[in-house]
């Protein structure tokens, strides 16, 4: 079944940050080569870290020390604990006559684990047109998509009263995901932590409960359309580094002037 093209505007700002993981990954991949007959099997992008710390009285070793969040204020308008100054990327992606204003915020941790927070600008008639719970269910559904994931667990969430969706995602190609998606007035929020799953990560729900909305808009109310009318997404142009989207053309019809 074909992604609806609003799915596909909705990923433009998730896509980046899977490739965030890859770029990551591709730095600090070791030897990938694996034993035994088969072909290469399916693992983590996040590195195996193991646990260098002295061990405790009882023979264990400690568990590694947590990252200090300190706030980070986006001029997006927005506040975040990241663990340390995030790298920014901003682009725009045409959408017709419009232009969608992404931005992606991400900082990788000595474990390897990536903590990211991105926003996507939307014209305020399409994210009308749809009611945020699609919206937000095409968002998770493109990211799962995107990394080849299984959801292990999601629940709907709420930030100063505005929708959400937090979600959990075990990938073969990006190890474990912890996520959430907010819908801000025309905007998409999307907060990810991927981590190595055979170490568990205390801090995700740390980061993912720590954005902060600095004068939001208000919420947009769903338009209701007239009989045989339907508002799909413009046209999608295709850009690169992952931020842009298939291109495909879906025109908004009009709606009669009452």
């Amino acid at each position: 079944m074909p992604m609806r093209p609003l799915s596909r505007l909705l990923l433009a700002s998730l896509t980046t940050l899977a490739l965030i993981a890859g770029a990551c990954a591709n730095q600090q991949k070791t030897d990938g080569s694996s034993g035994g007959t088969g072909g290469p099997q399916a693992q983590s992008t996040i590195e195996d870290v193991p646990n260098e710390s002295t061990p405790g009285a009882d023979g264990t070793a400690p568990a590694a020390a947590a990252p200090a969040f300190k706030t980070y204020e986006a001029t997006e308008g927005f506040t975040i604990g990241m663990p340390m100054e995030p790298k920014v990327e901003r682009k725009q992606v045409p959408l017709g006559a419009n232009t969608v204003n992404t931005a992606a915020f991400s900082a990788r941790t000595e474990d390897g684990t990536i903590y990211s927070v991105s926003t996507a600008d939307y014209p305020e008639k399409l994210v009308a047109s749809r009611p945020p719970e699609a919206l937000l269910n095409e968002g998770k559904d493109g990211l799962v998509k995107q990394v080849q994931g299984t959801i292990k667990e999601e629940s709907d969430v709420t930030l100063d009263g505005y929708p959400g969706k937090a979600y959990t995602v075990s990938s073969p190609v990006v190890g474990e995901l912890k996520a959430r998606n907010f819908l801000v007035g025309p905007r998409l929020y999307t907060l990810l932590v991927i981590y190595n799953p055979n170490h568990p990560n205390t801090t995700a729900d740390g980061f993912l409960t720590s954005l902060k909305l600095v004068n939001p808009p208000p919420a947009i109310t769903t338009a209701t359309p007239d009989a045989g009318t339907s508002m799909d997404a413009g046209t999608l142009e295709g850009a690169d580094a992952g931020m842009a989207t298939d291109a495909g053309t879906t025109a908004p019809r009009r709606r009669k002037t009452k």
